[in-house]
């Protein structure tokens, strides 16, 4: 019986229509009334049933955009009805502050944006605490979509400091709630700003060290949601990325996603936008499904992903299956591959046969893809 296995949800996969360029209206019956306790019941009813049977399901949601002080109690009971769980809350910052919430070098803004940082761990411990895990405690995400900038100033390392110093209050008062949970970055190079406070994982690591040398905060449960497009954006390794973030201890939290380029199929990579596309079956994902599980990772992997411009409903509910499957196929060739021989081969440099080991890997996952889908 294959080990319980822990995927979340993002209520953001779930809207209309993006707009813009593209319609705004390809999925009416994801606007309007549709909320995110019926989005709740919409992965109850719609995904769940199609997933293997030892999947657990959370769900990942922004404070104020998609939950907030109103609705909390509703979504808090759909979550338990349905025994789903919530698995991440970020604060929606980007929403609301456009000059680097909480590094911002207007005072307003800043101390405006700390607000919104405080009352989304209120709400985590207070109506919406029934909805956690018992075992696996939600991760409070800080996106850095707020913190950026578009001019060269001096004034970029007082915004740093700023970071820092709002960071660390927020990580003294969610202690003093109760220290459960797990505190991550989200590393992204730009958007949306041209350049962005912590921009790669090493920054984000680097940051944490920073806060414990210089306030006292604890690196424990602190760390980073490991967001594998976020890297492939700008052409960095999600592989090595995985490396330094087991390797000081530091994921936290998964965002499953991918850019695309690198499975020869899907269009993307680095130089594009944020494209999200769900989790893929390719040997990097293999590669990271192998490393998450020498070092033990058990907490929630999410599927931070966008229903394509031209998908309707079912559509869009079958990418989100697709994604979860995709990952458990990586997660089941990478279990069932031959470390020990593939170590050998590369002992002996002998890097054609361990290419064909990781090639056949893929091949296993796609077939184990194949058995989960139908």
């Amino acid at each position: 019986m294959a080990q319980e296995s822990l995927h979340s949800i993002c209520r953001w996969t779930f809207n209309p229509g993006k707009g813009g360029f593209v319609p705004g209206d390809m999925r009416p019956e994801w606007g309007g009334d549709f909320g995110t306790p019926e989005m709740v019941k919409l992965v109850a009813d719609k995904i769940k049933p199609r997933l293997p049977d030892h999947i657990m399901l959370g769900i990942e949601m922004h404070y104020d955009a998609e939950v907030d002080d109103d609705n909390a109690a509703a979504v808090a009971d759909a979550l338990v009805d349905t025994g789903l769980y919530l698995a991440m809350i970020t604060p929606g910052a980007h929403s609301h502050f456009g000059y680097g919430g909480i590094a911002s070098l207007d005072p307003n803004e800043r101390k405006a944006a700390e607000e919104l940082g405080t009352r989304t761990v209120d709400l985590a411990y207070g109506t919406l605490k029934k909805a956690w895990h018992p075992d696996k405690a939600p991760a409070c995400v800080i996106w850095n979509g707020s913190f950026g900038y578009d001019i060269a100033t001096v004034g970029i390392r007082q915004m740093y400091q700023n970071l820092k110093e709002s960071v660390a209050g927020l990580c003294k008062y969610e202690q003093k709630k109760g220290g459960q949970l797990y505190i991550a970055f989200e590393p992204k190079p730009n958007e949306g700003h041209p350049a962005m406070l912590i921009p790669t994982v090493a920054s984000a690591l680097l940051f944490w060290y920073k806060l414990e040398k210089e306030f006292g905060v604890s690196t424990k449960n602190k760390g980073v949601n490991k967001e594998f497009g976020h890297s492939e954006m700008i052409g960095l390794d999600h592989v090595y990325d995985s490396v330094e973030e087991l390797d000081n201890d530091m994921m936290v939290h998964m965002h499953l996603n991918s850019q695309g380029y690198n499975d020869g199929i899907i269009l993307g990579g680095p130089g594009k936008y944020d494209i999200d596309h769900g989790a893929r079956i390719n040997g990097m994902n293999v590669a990271i499904a192998g490393l998450i599980q020498q070092a033990g990772y058990a907490r929630w992997k999410g599927h931070d992903m966008q229903t394509r411009a031209y998908d309707n409903a079912e559509q869009g509910i079958d990418r989100v299956v697709r994604s979860v499957i995709s990952w458990e196929a990586c997660e089941k060739a990478a279990a069932e591959l031959d470390t020990e021989a593939l170590m050998a081969a590369l002992a002996k440099r002998e890097t054609a046969k361990a290419e064909d080991m990781m090639r056949a890997a893929v091949v296993s996952a796609q077939n184990s893809f194949d058995k989960m889908y139908k």
